[in-house]
């Protein structure tokens, strides 16, 4: 007979596995399956991987300029990638490790390692990696937090030739030569800086006129300004139609496009073109669960999905692609079915980086979108070298903007592309959460020397947005 649960979470990803711990502690008998690496995403090919690369490409950075700041480096800096990828499987290991021993660890929580499929609304089928089942379950409760994984666009003759996505990529242990990308976006850009600082050639292939279509273009151009000076190499308008194998040097590629241009040629060809949510093999259908086209699953504030008792956290519900918006959905999931909440994900206000470096962050409204919307509004912006910090460390670059809404003196969005920006971005995060008004950020008394004390200097810029 099935084992029955009170509550089964499918996926250990950075939703999945402190909402299992909470639904344990909180009485519930609970399952938690997971078919591939403990931790999602962010733990194995996300954010610590890559993050961790971005941390040696700085250094490599720093080596290289270090006599600008009086510091003699004796001789060429090179990178070991060997090296490189053997520190981020440690780093990698000690997660994945930890996510696994505290949820075994955990009372109440029985662990299934293999791939669940929906059996009906409420019942799974759990297979090994032959499809084989090897044992069936149900749960009255149900949170799915499955993941993404990286799209590759069907070009003609993909199946010819050796090419990567960002899992792939964080397995080499020699440099590309000339590594190309296909993608203008966050993941594209952090991969192109690093590896250039790494010391491959670097190009980057876009389809329209400019990279980060989602930003303001003018932090869109100062993040390519800071790309190009490392020496990535940028295309615009162009739209790969096919690979094929190089005829002379073996495992190096030929791209070509559908403009009329020459083919390109490269070592390592990486696709950052989006990514897709891990939902087509569940058996959704057969739980009667709804998916968009994207196969994206629709949530309520609540996060949950059409079928009652079944929710979706994470990257698979369309409310936000990240680490940080996955471990927020927890939150909501837990204040809401233990704590007795009212919380919703309709009042979250959206923020996040992109770790180039220096980083872009971003909170609440761009300015595009502020002048979408039509309210009278005041802007201001400022340079980075307005900022001591930044002319202490030699790193000027970029600069803030923010927005706030005229009438009730609410700030709509601000933006941050410079030295630590990522950080700095949280004193709009923590005032747009509490709804208070900008003079309450504007009035405050900031540590010298920061980044974060010009932000009341910023504010003191506002003027009406023409």
């Amino acid at each position: 007979m099935p084992q029955h649960f009170d509550a089964v979470v499918i996926g250990t990803g950075q939703g999945g596995s402190p909402l299992a711990v909470r639904l344990a502690q909180s009485g519930r008998k609970t399952a938690v399956v997971e078919r591939a690496a403990f931790g999602g995403t962010c733990v194995n090919v996300g954010c610590t991987p890559t993050k961790s690369y971005v941390a040696s490409a700085r250094a490599a950075h720093v080596a290289r300029h270090a006599a600008e700041l009086g510091v003699q480096v004796s001789g060429p800096v090179s990178v070991d990638l060997a090296a490189v990828k053997a520190r981020k499987d440690r780093i990698i290991g000690q997660s994945r490790d930890g996510v696994e021993k505290w949820l075994r660890g955990t009372q109440n929580i029985t662990v299934f390692n293999g791939h669940a499929r929906f059996t009906g609304a409420h019942t799974f089928a759990l297979s090994g990696p032959d499809g084989e089942v090897l044992t069936e379950f149900s749960a009255d409760e149900i949170f799915l937090n499955t993941g993404t994984r990286a799209i590759v666009p069907p070009l003609e003759g993909l199946e010819r030739i050796r090419y990567h996505t960002n899992s792939s990529l964080l397995e080499l242990t020699e440099l590309p030569s000339h590594l190309v990308i296909v993608g203008s976006s966050y993941i594209a850009l952090e991969f192109a800086q690093v590896f250039r600082r790494f010391g491959s050639r670097v190009t980057v292939l876009v389809r329209g006129e400019r990279v980060l279509t989602r930003e303001d273009a003018d932090f869109a151009e100062s993040v390519r300004k800071v790309l190009a000076r490392d020496g990535v190499e940028f295309r615009f308008g162009v739209q790969p139609a096919r690979v094929e194998p190089h005829p002379h040097r073996a495992n190096d590629v030929c791209i070509g496009f559908e403009q009329n241009m020459p083919a390109l040629e490269a070592s390592h060809l990486l696709f950052a073109t989006g990514r897709a949510p891990n939902t087509d093999d569940l058996g959704l259908a057969t739980a009667g669960i709804a998916t968009d086209r994207h196969g994206t699953i629709p949530v309520d504030g609540q996060l949950r999905t059409n079928v009652p008792g079944i929710w979706a956290i994470g990257d698979i519900n369309g409310r936000g692609a990240f680490t940080h918006t996955s471990y927020d959905d927890f939150q909501i999931v837990a204040a809401n079915l233990i704590d007795g909440g009212t919380r919703s994900v309709d009042t979250r206000i959206m923020t996040y980086a992109v770790f180039v470096d220096p980083p872009l962050a971003r909170v609440g409204l761009s300015e595009d979108e502020v002048r979408k919307t039509g309210r009278d509004a005041l802007i201001a912006t400022m340079p980075m070298s307005r900022v001591g910090r930044a002319r202490e460390r030699g790193e000027t670059d970029g600069f803030m903007k923010v927005m706030v809404d005229a009438q009730s003196r609410r700030i709509l969005g601000a933006a941050i592309h410079g030295i630590e920006g990522d950080e700095a971005i949280h004193t709009f995060v923590d005032i747009m959460t509490a709804g208070a008004p900008y003079p309450t950020l504007q009035y405050a008394m900031h540590v010298h020397p920061t980044i974060s004390e010009l932000v009341p200097t910023l504010l003191d810029g506002l003027k009406p947005m023409k």
